[in-house]
């Protein structure tokens, strides 16, 4: 397949940005045979779409984060795939029966926070299920019986793929089922899975995939999953370079769903794939926003050089996510990377309150008399 192709004639373009409500899907929602499986803290709805008359069963469900869009976006446009009448998608509605929860957490998406209306991290609550949410995500589980279940999520861009300077635009995990991390059939078949999308992504992203740490929580829906034998993988959308609004990870994770479902759907799983798996680079804590380097400070009349960073902050206004630069390290940053890097080459640091840069000050400053930086970025 030509996921590349596919997918730019399949998204779903009446969504983006990072800002994604039960509002803006809604309308979508009713172009399909939807359900009411339940509702949210607030009495939001909670939607339902069963699609396909396989015989193997696919769980999906994404935005149990509620400020986590990307892959409920890249879930729209595996629908709008699905509809589209072609070979490729009856071939899968044939093979496999998809259940999807895309918005697990409304109330969440409407603030924009990771927890629900509660302020419980609905990740967190897998086995004491206090929460509205977490009853009805497992009641679906329960009630499916997948063979297959993918939590979507999306991750910060502090994530590297290893240690090599390349950011981890897409990682996965299959998640541990005991403390011992130990490998069994449910889990190896996840495995496979991971695989098989790492090997298509490799030839969009090198280099530019990650594999999630794979501590072991109970807690977390992925590993409860995983310990009642149903093989589940936990996709993370993150950045790309020049893609705060994810677009362009949106279309990674469309790859991903699509070739992970095609190799399903030609291959036996045989469970011989685990070095492949471990070979993905594990995500490192590697990389901030932006990373200015020898800079000239006075401080307390000294002059010195340093190193700092900055890092921006997500903020919702009018129903906007903004983006706010402030500045999140000073030194120590080695083995350190920035998605923007800027060498003042020994320049004088000025602003308007300390004449030095302090953690969380808005980064907003000049360097010498010919560079300004606005939020974080050359001011042209």
């Amino acid at each position: 397949m030509d996921y590349e192709a596919l997918h730019q004639k399949y998204q779903e373009r009446s969504i983006g940005g990072r800002y994604l409500t039960l509002n803006h899907i809604e309308p979508l929602l009713s172009r399909y045979q939807t359900a009411v499986v339940g509702q949210s803290v607030l009495g939001k709805p909670i939607y339902q779409l069963l699609l396909g008359s396989g015989k193997t069963k696919i769980f999906m469900w994404s935005q149990m984060h509620g400020n986590e869009s990307t892959t409920t976006k890249a879930l729209f446009d595996f629908i709008h795939f699905l509809h589209s009448d072609t070979p490729e998608s009856q071939a899968m509605l044939n093979s496999f029966t998809f259940c999807l929860l895309p918005m697990v957490n409304p109330d969440g998406a409407a603030a924009y926070t990771r927890e629900n209306a509660n302020g419980v991290d609905l990740n967190r609550d897998a086995q004491n299920l206090t929460q509205p949410e977490s009853v009805v995500l497992r009641q679906v589980f329960e009630t499916f019986q997948p063979h297959y279940a993918y939590n979507l999520h999306d991750q910060r861009t502090i994530f590297g793929a290893g240690e090599s300077g390349f950011p981890a635009t897409v990682s996965f995990l299959a998640p541990a089922f005991n403390d011992n991390r130990d490998m069994n059939e449910t889990r190896i078949k996840a495995i496979d899975v991971i695989v098989a999308m790492n090997t298509s992504l490799q030839q969009l992203i090198p280099n530019q995939v990650g594999r999630f740490d794979d501590g072991f929580n109970l807690n977390c829906i992925g590993d409860t999953f995983q310990s009642l034998n149903v093989p589940t993988i936990l996709f993370e959308a993150g950045h790309f370079q020049n893609d705060y609004e994810r677009e362009q990870t949106r279309k990674f994770i469309f790859t991903a769903l699509l070739s992970g479902i095609n190799y399903l759907n030609e291959n036996d799983v045989v469970g011989n794939k685990i070095d492949d798996y471990l070979k993905i680079p594990q995500n490192k804590v590697v990389f901030y926003d932006f990373v200015y380097k020898n800079v000239k400070i006075n401080y307390d009349g000294n002059e010195k050089i340093i190193n700092f960073a900055a890092q921006y902050k997500e903020v919702l206004k009018d129903n906007k996510v903004e983006f706010e630069a402030r500045i999140a390290q000073i030194d120590h940053l080695e083995n350190h990377f920035g998605h923007v890097m800027l060498d003042a080459c020994g320049e004088q640091y000025q602003d308007d309150e300390n004449g030095f840069p302090n953690i969380e000050q808005k980064a907003n400053f000049s360097l010498g008399k010919n560079i300004k930086i606005v939020n974080g970025l050359i001011n042209n």
